[in-house]
């Protein structure tokens, strides 16, 4: 690929996914710890990725490459119910 069609919106598309495939990698680990003091590392550690992948977000919403489509309150409702229902089930 040139490098001049890699343009920084899609570099910052590239990061915030990146970022999102390491806060999943952390959680995941981060859910199989079986030493505390270690949960504790990779927690802090899932936050501060969080809070990177926020800040890659709030950039690339602040430029207009990403926006976020807010919910009706019919459709918010929806959700609430499928989940309770789903809740129920377990």
């Amino acid at each position: 690929m040139d490098n001049q069609c890699f343009d920084d919106r899609m570099m910052m598309n590239d990061t915030l996914n990146t970022q999102k495939q390491i806060t999943q990698m952390y959680n995941h680990y981060a859910g199989e710890c079986s030493c505390p003091q270690c949960k504790d590392t990779l927690m802090d550690v899932l936050q501060d990725e969080h809070d990177m992948q926020y800040e890659v977000y709030q950039e690339m919403a602040k430029r207009g490459w990403y926006t976020v489509q807010c919910a009706s309150e019919n459709e918010v409702e929806c959700a609430c119910k499928k989940f309770k229902e789903k809740e129920k089930e377990l």
